[in-house]
């Protein structure tokens, strides 16, 4: 396939709203693609070079791709994008005027190799040389394909799919239908790289047959509790089982391979740069070629755990060293997804902790969760008692012959936390923000008054509201928000966002920012696209979450059926 008829398919995506309709242009994408081109074109139309958690940045901004266009012979291009407000379409108008509609007909591995060129490019005088090799690659290409080689340079593409789509879209490819999806969601689940699950599937010429293992330097998504209302009900449903605190830090999953250690966080990014004392422990610590998951939460010096909000000042990209010494941090281990090349995720729990402790050996920086087997309703209420006095949040209970549910949240594991305040919910709700109100009065400065939040609902790949905030943030939380905010804002709404129009924003940004918050109570509305409100919420914090991997549709109905009368 060439760029062209690839560039083709994003001007169709572009202007669809309707999901299914995307799903079936995705589907056909792929069926004309070879397994290599599926691979690169599940990066470049989501505007990346690379999987989420390993993408090559272009470097360039709108004032350096606007200097790339004005060697097209566009010395109007400032004009040009005035009007259109969009430097892909002023790529495109320019390369029509200068050249009609011709065009070289690139392929899309020669254009990739050529981004990443791009991104690659370092030292001195290496803005100069982006710039030259973007104007030479968009001289090559024709108008459309120029318009989406800037967008994707930019990250700007408007798509509007997301990951769930594609993989609806695999699946369509094969049968015309969604039946696939659970399926092919299992091989993401497990390998969360889109371009090597659409090439797999390509190459495999389906899922019939297939199967993944982890691999060192793939994130796995990972597994997620489910919530109790009482120790009672936990001892009722599993008995005799694992319980582990739970700590209020950041999970962390582990990639170890000889003096290669990589760390990603829930989200999926890659912060090994981050914390070199987990990274240096991981490697005196752990011998075995493995992947282990686990929470880094900062310490005192007597050990006890420090609250999250200590722990979250160490999410740095400067300063490492001089807040290492303030800020001391654990890494707590309590499951292997992998070792020495074989998949764990189908062994029982009891087996991945026996493995787990073969593989990390004693020593300061890396330790295992502390657990206990409880084989009563009284042992459970009294680890739970020893948990909290540690300064946990509570317990995480793990079935003993539970496998590990990579993406997944089910009873296998299910949390137990303490009460956070008079609150009548028993959790809090972590949930996407989704745009926000300009301010007045005092909040003009900030220039933020609310943000409207919201959760996903995974059968339609849609983000429905639940809450506006306007209240409760300290000034430096309004003004990290809208910092946030600022980096991620589009001009419309994504089409994702179903949103009814008394929720409606000044300013839509990208589903990028996830926030954990706390309410009274949940109650039903007719206001929110979700059919539900949350009473007096506040900013608790901000997460380490994928936006898919918020609180739920259901899991909102299932808190609402736990409230305390």
């Amino acid at each position: 396939m060439s760029f062209e008829e690839f560039a083709r398919y994003l001007q169709q995506l572009e202007g669809t709203s309707s999901r299914l309709t995307m799903t079936q242009i995705l589907a056909q994408m792929w069926r004309e693609a070879t397994p290599e081109e599926a691979k690169l074109m599940a990066y470049l139309s989501a505007g990346r070079l690379g999987p989420a958690y390993a993408n090559p940045d272009t470097g360039l901004a709108d004032k350096q791709v606007l200097k790339a266009i004005k060697l097209l012979g566009g010395e109007d291009a400032e004009k040009i994008f005035k009007t259109e407000g969009d430097l892909g379409k002023t790529a495109e108008r320019i390369k029509q005027r200068e050249s009609g509609t011709k065009g070289g007909k690139l392929g899309i591995e020669q254009v990739y190799k050529r981004l990443l060129q791009i991104a690659e490019a370092g030292g001195e005088g290496s803005q100069e040389k982006k710039i030259r090799l973007l104007s030479d690659l968009a001289r090559e290409a024709d108008p459309v394909s120029a318009k989406y080689i800037v967008k994707i340079v930019l990250g700007k593409l408007r798509t509007g799919f997301s990951d769930m789509t594609v993989l609806d879209s695999l699946s369509w490819m094969l049968t015309g239908d969604k039946k696939l999806r659970e399926e092919i969601e299992g091989i993401y689940n497990v390998r969360a790289d889109l371009g090597e699950v659409a090439e797999m599937i390509k190459k495999h010429k389906g899922v019939r047959g297939l199967s993944v293992d982890p691999e060192v330097g793939t994130p796995v998504l990972v597994a997620r509790a489910e919530r109790a209302k009482s120790v009672a009900e936990i001892w009722e449903r599993d008995k005799e089982s694992a319980a582990e605190h739970k700590l209020d830090g950041l999970r962390i999953q582990g990639h170890v391979k000889g003096n290669k250690v990589t760390l990603f966080s829930r989200g999926m990014e890659n912060v090994t740069a981050m914390y070199p004392e987990i990274t240096e422990g991981l490697k005196k610590q752990v011998e075995a070629v493995c992947i282990l998951d686990g929470e880094m939460i900062a310490v005192d010096r007597r050990g006890k755990y420090l609250p999250f909000q200590e722990t979250v000042q160490r999410k740095r990209k400067y300063g490492i060293e001089e807040m290492m010494a303030i800020v001391p941090l654990k890494y707590y281990v309590f499951d292997v997804l992998s070792a020495s090349g074989k998949s764990y995720l189908d062994e029982p729990n009891s087996k991945r902790w026996q493995k787990l402790e073969e593989v990390v050996k004693k020593g300061e920086v890396v330790r295992l969760m502390p657990r206990r087997i409880v084989r009563s309703e009284e042992e459970l209420e009294e680890f739970f008692q020893q948990a909290l006095a540690a300064g946990t949040e509570g317990v995480v209970v793990k079935k003993l012959d539970g496998v590990y549910r990579s993406g997944s949240r089910d009873f296998n594991w299910i949390k137990y936390k303490k009460s956070y305040d008079k609150s009548a919910l028993s959790d809090t709700i972590d949930a996407v923000v989704m745009g926000y109100d300009a301010g007045q009065g005092k909040r003009a400065g900030f220039g933020i008054g609310d943000f409207l939040i919201g959760v996903y609902e995974k059968k339609t790949d849609k983000y429905k509201t639940v809450a506006k905030i306007g209240t409760g943030l300290t000034d430096e939380e309004w003004r990290q928000i809208k910092d946030q905010c600022s980096r991620i804002k589009v001009q419309d709404k994504p089409e994702n966002f179903d949103v009814t129009k008394q929720m409606a924003c000044d300013v839509w940004v990208k589903p990028k920012i996830v926030v954990e918050i706390l309410a009274d109570e949940i109650t039903k509305s007719p206001m929110h696209s979700s059919g539900w409100a949350l009473r007096f919420p506040r900013l608790v914090s901000f997460r380490e979450k994928q936006p898919e991997d918020t609180t739920s549709i259901e899991e909102l109905n299932r808190l609402f059926k736990l409230q305390k009368k």
